[in-house]
Order: C-alpha cells, then sequence, then structure tokens
C-alpha cells in the first residue's frame, strides 16, 4: 500500500508542468551615460552656463550666476550631474557667528534645477587680502598676515587655540544645517594652507589636528567627506575615525612646477601608499581636480592618455575641469574616461516565472556587471514594476548597489506581490531609483530604456491564486 501511494505521488510530481521561467540577456550599449555622483563636474558653474574662457578660471568667492538660457548643454565640455562651489570662510562667517546660508542655499537649489548635486569647499582663506580670514577673525587674534610662519602657504597660525575653535565651530554649523542633505553630493576636508589645499599639515600638532578633523568627522555622518593626501598622522587619523575618500587638486601635473619632479610620477602615487589611501575608494569616492586646465596638459605636451590611465587605476569617481573647455581633440579620449569613471552597470541576465500569484512571492535572479573604476556610493534602491492598461505596482528589492565593486555581482531576491495587484497580464520592469522620488534615477548601460526611465524586461501574468 505504501509502495502504491509513493508511486502515485511521483507520478503526480510528474505529470505537473514546470514552473516556465523568463530568461532575460540585455544588450550592452556603448554610450556616455550621465548619472549621479560620477564623470566631469562644473566649477562654480552650473550645467548650461558659459564655461571660462582660454586657460584662467575663478574660485573661492561667491558664485556669480549666469542667467540660464534654457539649455543644460555646456558647450565643448560634458553634460555633468556634480556642480562644485568653492568659497573662502570669510564669505560664508562674515560676522562671528552669522553665518551666509543663502550661498550654500542658492548653490544647491540652482544645481538641483539643473539636473545636479552640489560639492562643496569651504577654505579657510588664500593667499591675499580679498581672501583672508574673516576680518572679525584677524581683529580677534591680533596676528600679522605678513608674520612668518612654519608654512609659507599658512596665513594663520593654527596652533592658536582660536583657530580650532572658530573655524571648527563654522564647520560644525555647515553640518548640523546641510548634513544628508539631498542635493549635497560631497564635503571637502579642509582645515589649513591655501585654498584648503592641506599644505603644512604635517606641521600640526596632534591635539590641532584632532580638533580640525574631529569637526568635520562629528558633523557629517551622512554626506560623503574627502581629504587631500597630505600626511599619514592626517589621513591615518581621518580613516580611523570615519569613512573618508580622497582628492588631490593638481592631476595631470607633468612637470608644470619643475622639470625634474611633478605630481604624477613624484607624489600621488606615492602618497596613495604612504597615507594609507589606496583602499579608501572600496567605501567612499575619490574625486580629482585638473592641475591648471586641460588646455593646458595639451598645450604643454602632457599625455592625456597616461594621465586618464593613472586616475582610473586610482579609482576616480569625478572630475573638476574647472568649467574650462576640453580640447576639441581629445574627445574621444575623454568619452573613453567617462565610460569607466566611477560605477558603470550592465544588467547582464534576468530571471523570472512568466506566471506569479498575487499574494505571493515572485523570486528572480540577477547578474549584475560594474564595468567602472568604482563602486556606487549612495543608496540607490533596485526595484521591478508590474505595469499594465489598468495601473502599475513598484515592488522594491533588499539589493544594496554600494556593495556593487567594479566586476561581477550576483542578486537573487524575489518581491512581493500585493494582494491589490489585479490578475492580468503586465509588463515587468526594472530600475534604480531616486529613494526621495521614488523615480528612476540611474541609467544602465543597457538597451531598453524607456521614456520613464525604467527597462523593460518581458512579459509576466499575473494570477489571482
Amino acid at each position: 500500500m505504501r509502495y502504491r501511494a509513493l508511486l502515485a505521488f511521483l507520478s503526480a510530481c510528474l505529470a505537473a508542468p514546470a514552473q516556465d521561467i523568463a530568461t532575460v540577456r540585455p544588450r550592452e550599449i556603448d554610450d556616455v551615460l550621465i548619472n549621479p555622483g560620477i564623470g566631469f563636474m562644473t566649477f562654480q558653474r552650473f550645467n548650461g552656463d558659459d564655461l571660462n574662457a582660454g586657460t584662467r578660471w575663478t574660485e573661492g568667492y561667491p558664485i556669480q550666476y549666469q542667467e540660464f538660457k534654457g539649455s543644460l548643454e555646456n558647450k565643448d565640455h560634458p553634460l555633468t550631474s556634480i556642480a562644485y562651489f568653492r568659497v573662502y570662510w570669510k564669505f560664508v562667517e562674515p560676522e562671528n557667528g552669522k553665518y551666509r546660508w543663502d550661498l550654500l542655499d542658492n548653490a544647491l537649489d540652482t544645481a538641483r534645477s539643473r539636473g545636479q548635486t552640489l560639492m562643496l569647499r569651504i577654505a579657510p582663506y588664500g593667499t591675499g587680502k580679498d581672501n583672508d580670514v574673516p576680518d572679525w577673525y584677524r581683529a580677534l587674534t591680533g596676528e600679522d598676515p605678513k608674520r612668518e610662519l612654519p608654512d609659507r602657504k599658512w596665513r594663520v597660525d593654527p596652533e592658536n587655540p582660536n583657530y580650532a575653535r572658530y573655524f571648527g565651530r563654522m564647520v560644525r554649523a555647515v553640518g548640523k544645517r546641510y548634513d544628508g542633505h539631498p542635493g549635497l553630493e560631497l564635503v571637502d576636508i579642509s582645515i589649513v594652507g591655501a585654498w584648503g589645499e592641506g599644505s603644512g599639515s604635517a606641521r600640526l600638532s596632534q591635539p590641532v589636528r584632532e580638533a580640525l578633523l574631529d569637526a568635520y568627522l562629528e558633523s557629517f555622518m551622512e554626506t560623503p567627506l574627502a581629504i587631500q593626501p597630505t600626511d599619514s598622522k592626517t589621513n591615518g587619523y581621518a580613516n580611523e575615525k570615519g569613512k573618508v575618500g580622497w582628492r588631490v587638486d593638481c592631476l595631470g601635473d607633468m612637470g608644470g612646477f619643475n622639470p625634474n619632479w611633478n605630481h604624477m610620477f613624484d607624489y600621488y602615487p606615492q602618497a596613495i601608499i604612504n597615507f594609507g589611501l589606496r583602499d579608501a575608494w572600496q567605501r567612499s569616492p575619490v574625486t580629482m581636480e585638473a592641475c591648471w586646465v586641460m588646455q593646458t596638459w595639451k598645450d604643454k605636451g602632457w599625455d592625456i592618455d597616461y594621465i586618464i590611465e593613472q586616475s582610473l587605476k586610482w579609482h576616480i569617481s569625478s572630475f573638476n575641469a574647472k568649467s574650462s573647455a576640453v580640447p576639441r581633440e581629445w574627445q574621444p579620449q575623454v568619452n573613453r574616461w567617462l565610460k569607466k569613471m566611477g560605477y558603470r552597470f550592465v544588467l547582464r541576465k534576468f530571471t523570472y516565472p512568466v506566471v506569479a500569484g498575487r499574494n505571493r512571492k515572485l523570486d528572480f535572479t540577477s547578474w549584475w556587471e560594474n564595468k567602472g573604476v568604482a563602486p556606487c556610493y549612495r543608496r540607490f534602491p533596485l526595484a521591478l514594476r508590474l505595469k499594465n492598461g489598468g495601473g502599475e505596482a513598484v515592488l522594491t528589492t533588499g539589493a544594496d548597489v554600494r556593495s556593487w565593486l567594479p566586476g561581477d555581482s550576483l542578486y537573487d531576491g524575489a518581491v512581493f506581490v500585493p494582494a491589490e495587484v489585479k490578475p492580468g497580464e503586465y509588463t515587468l520592469s526594472i530600475a534604480l531609483l531616486d529613494p526621495l522620488s521614488g523615480r528612476p534615477a540611474v541609467k544602465l548601460a543597457i538597451e531598453g530604456r524607456e521614456p520613464d526611465g525604467w527597462y523593460r524586461l518581458g512579459s509576466i501574468r499575473i494570477t489571482g491564486e
């Protein structure tokens, strides 16, 4: 009797139709993709603005806003997803304890209106009277700006207790107001030195170093931070206390300061290793800025292919060309650069059942390749969408794209089909969404992108079971 029951059960299993599984293998595309947090950026300007003329640029002063002409295109410069604003402390805090929040608010709002997020550095001072520390701070300390200091790029003595107290207070005030702001892409850690580039950081006493760094590390818990490669003590402390990326301000220098020394051969390769920054890209962004501008590189005969390859080796996510024109002859190299810079997601394979029941799980498998040189550092939920003439349902997965390092990643999961979904035929689509708007935010390097940003996978039938 038991054998008959077992045979009947096995016969029933064999007779039951196997669940049909659809396999989708999207076709890869070779387009330049403008995506959040990566690629070129505008500098003291926004998408659609006129570029700087020639080989000069502006920085550190309040933005001189241009009238928007209605187009986001940048002549002789790639479209961007980031605007970079660098401003001196004296303009942010012109009076002791009173802040010009309008400077930052306007920049954030304008960037958003131009399809960009804002990268920010508030530098303590520049090199002249018009970009000195705030007048009230100079009066408070009574320090002579012409006095000799241990580093020639210092304008004030950072060992004066007032410096960490008041500059740190400003940093903490900015963090209190803006940390986690969806429009704030990244904040540069800027503690000493002309233009906030960190010259002389190695000379700081450890208590002062920690006080200045803590102002950033304790105030920006959500917005990413980046720091200059300056010295093992400064970079080491920042790396120990938080997830900090790094930036360089002189990418491309191959002899502009000294025929026997340059940043590309004699500083950056060594500093990245010696200061403990080699693996920082796995957790926080690497961003770079042109030494001079790209036209200067060309005029001096520097090797653009070498510069690009080195930056990719260092896992660059974004690049500041200082809103200056890209030499037209170099456009093919720049396009190749943009296709590798940061992340670039290709959906290689996706499987799902062609029939699924409402009020039940919909299982799927997926294989992704990140063909860029860095992960995506912001959370963009991976979602599926069921849509037909009667409505749609967006089903969010648990995937965390921040873990998708260069190379292959597998994400096999399931979403729950709500009971409210009516039985019928649906189009199944996929997208990476903006966590606030719920709309597609990231372009994939595959065919099939629809006008609303979703990528069609195929058809699926939802039953009432």
